[in-house]
């Protein structure tokens, strides 16, 4: 392992040890708390842009294969860990985290305290960083962060969105075969990919869904034209990255789609923005819900359901106005699900296809399946 030195912008400069990509990249550091599924953090697109720090110390250990990819690559900064596992041990492996990482030139930092950091971003929030293998100086570190963009600034849809439309022609994994099965479907809708994982588009199948995935730069009029020709019964929009207010063109987009009232269903980026679409902008978090162990209620069933959870932006009290809040965290009270007023409309904060993280919330991908009629 070779040196890596690391500036954040809050002054503070750690040295620890690096595995994966070499080289130097910016970006802002969050922490996830999720005890398992370290292969689909890394290649969830909705972490692009930053680094994520595991609270569970021991990362690496069951290696990575192919069926657990959410995704065609990684698209996070880095990941930092307490302890890396350079040698897998699970029948599933196909690949060390190190050999991933190497191929998606994304940086991988240990032997660096991950419990100090995850209390200092608790302490002071989410903050932008900067990772170098070849950089050892503070004051140029310091330079290169000051110059580099801060994560709002930056468009990564652009990045993580497919370039051309796919029929997704999986459903759920199925752990007695150890294969995803096939898909039974009776209605058909678009996905907007804004940064989609795969184990949604799993779920939408699997809850009878044709799903066809479009790139985010599909426009309105050609998505209004398929759905008055029958074509489809409905449109999602998907997760993604970064800050949900500088996707202009995706605002005026699904605006369109409301005003048509054809039945939408958005996850966290897709939840955000059709909260904007509204009227009703969005705020930033101190330093975000990012793990497997939330809990939400649902507020129609009186229930308590825990979710996965991976969100820096969050929607604003006052979207009651036009929308029921469906779901409520209830570690901060924040709203996780809503349905709208006047359009066939829902959407939720949180993930429920999960992976990693628990299925208590699977049933909602269904509640859309109702609302195509």
């Amino acid at each position: 392992m070779t040196k890596v030195s690391l500036y954040f912008e809050n002054g503070l400069f750690l040295e620890a040890k690096s595995f994966g990509a070499e080289g130097t990249a910016v970006g802002e550091i969050v922490f996830n708390t999720s005890l398992t599924g370290y292969q689909e953090i890394v290649t969830d697109p909705s972490y692009a842009g930053q680094f994520v720090t595991f609270t569970m110390p021991e990362i690496g250990n069951v290696g990575c294969n192919t069926q657990d990819m959410e995704s065609k690559g990684a698209y996070c900064k880095g990941i930092i860990v307490r302890t890396y596992q350079a040698r897998p041990s699970n029948f599933r492996s196909e690949e060390s985290l190190d050999t991933l990482l190497k191929r998606e030139n994304v940086l991988g930092i240990t032997e660096i305290d991950t419990r100090f950091l995850t209390k200092m971003l608790r302490d002071e929030g989410a903050m932008m960083m900067v990772a170098s293998t070849e950089i050892h100086d503070e004051a140029e570190l310091k330079r290169v962060l000051e110059a580099s963009p801060r994560i709002e600034e930056v468009n990564y849809i652009e990045q993580v969105s497919t370039k051309e439309p796919y029929v997704h022609t999986q459903a759920r994994y199925n752990a007695q075969t150890f294969d995803y099965e096939k898909p039974q479907t009776n209605k058909k809708i678009i996905a907007l990919d804004f940064g989609i994982k795969r184990n949604i588009l799993n779920e939408l199948t699997h809850a009878g869904m044709e799903v066809t995935v479009v790139p985010n730069a599909m426009g309105a009029e050609e998505i209004i034209a398929k759905f008055d020709a029958k074509e489809i019964d409905g449109v999602f929009l998907s997760n993604g990255p970064g800050d949900p207010l500088i996707l202009k063109e995706e605002q005026e987009k699904i605006k369109k789609l409301i005003a048509r009232k054809i039945p939408l269903f958005g996850i966290c980026l897709g939840h955000q923005l059709l909260s904007i679409s509204h009227g009703y902008d969005t705020y930033k978090l101190k330093f975000g819900h990012h793990g497997g162990n939330h809990p939400v209620k649902n507020e129609a069933k009186g229930t308590v359901e825990i979710t996965a959870q991976n969100h820096n932006y969050n929607v604003p009290d006052t979207i009651t106005e036009v929308a029921t809040v469906t779901h409520v965290n209830l570690f901060d009270n924040t709203i996780e699900g809503l349905r709208y007023n006047d359009t066939p409309t829902m959407s939720v904060q949180h993930h429920p296809e999960a992976s990693p993280g628990p299925h208590e919330s699977a049933y909602i991908f269904s509640e859309f399946t109702k609302m195509l009629g």
